[in-house]
């Protein structure tokens, strides 16, 4: 499936001009401090995707983090486990603690050397919180859940492209329900954000797409991801027309997280998930790409979608 097949658009020194008007770089590839300019157009955005909630959905935001144990039990770990980042802590006594820092202090070793895991990792999407909460609620009711939820998210995979994030923020629309009203979610979000994307005047193109799993067996299950027309992106050329930046996905898991967390329906079957997801700060990175550094200027209709007058 692809939709309005566009030009990039922006140039090395657009991107350059707009990293310096809307980031301060804090020392890692993908991790930047953000000016008030940018995080305005990340609040209309925000608002935007509200906007657009269905009524019976059930908000909930996360931290940053969540335990290496319901990320474990998950299955990221197996299938991304290059992508994660684990929280790690300086433990011991004080004499140990304090030993460490000496150390670096004294330029004779690394304080890290004496860190151990502690039971948290990093968000790496805002959807992998909400699974055990719905399970913990029992059956499903006949038409199923409908979750909105965010997260502050990290994935290791450092780059200088302002398209690709360490550290990011990440909304989502999550169904959990029967198969054929998973399928029925996904098909009317991928209209409804075609429109929204033509509101906010981004060109685009919706594609089959796949996760980046990892290793040799990664390849297999990306192979058969595509087959079976699982994952579908939302595709803008911030960079390039032969890579652009996936801006929005609209992802079918079958029945993975209702077996793992043992989610049934009301007929007692293991329930099927799915979820619409937005880039924030992806999406933000393109509305500047694509209308420039002053909102002020933008086009009058892209200003009243996003409520900017």
């Amino acid at each position: 499936m692809t939709i309005a097949m566009q030009q990039p658009i922006s140039s090395p020194e657009k991107l350059d001009s707009i990293a310096r008007h809307l980031f301060s770089p804090m020392g890692a590839p993908g991790v930047y401090g953000r000016t008030g300019l940018y995080e305005g157009i990340v609040r209309a955005l925000e608002d935007y995707i509200t906007r657009q909630r269905q009524s019976g959905t059930h908000v909930y935001r996360f931290p940053p983090v969540m335990t290496r144990a319901m990320i474990e039990k998950s299955g990221y770990l197996s299938s991304f486990p290059n992508l994660l980042g684990c929280v790690c802590c300086l433990g011991g006594s004080e004499r140990d603690i304090k030993a460490a820092v000496s150390r670096f202090t004294c330029g004779t070793g690394e304080w890290t050397d004496s860190l151990s895991s502690a039971d948290l990792v990093l968000t790496p999407a805002s959807c992998y919180p909400i699974y055990p909460i719905a399970a913990a609620l029992g059956p499903l009711p006949a038409d199923g859940l409908l979750y909105d939820v965010a997260a502050d998210c990290f994935r290791r995979e450092p780059s200088n492209n302002l398209d690709r994030l360490q550290s990011f923020r990440m909304r989502e629309y999550v169904r959990i329900a029967k198969p054929d009203q998973i399928q029925s979610f996904r098909k009317e979000w991928m209209e409804r954000a075609t429109g929204m994307a033509d509101a906010i005047g981004l060109p685009y193109r919706v594609d089959v797409a796949s996760d980046p799993f990892f290793g040799r067996g990664g390849e297999l299950m990306a192979a058969s991801q595509v087959e079976q027309s699982l994952k579908f992106e939302l595709l803008v050329p911030v960079i390039s027309q032969e890579k652009p930046t996936a801006c929005m996905s609209f992802n079918y898991h079958r029945e993975h997280f209702g077996e793992v967390w043992d989610i049934r329906d009301d007929e007692g079957n293991h329930a099927h998930t799915g979820c619409v997801a937005f880039g924030m700060d992806r999406l933000a990175v393109a509305l500047f790409c694509t209308h420039g550094l002053d909102p002020k200027k933008w086009p009058q209709s892209v200003r009243a979608t996003l409520a900017l007058d």
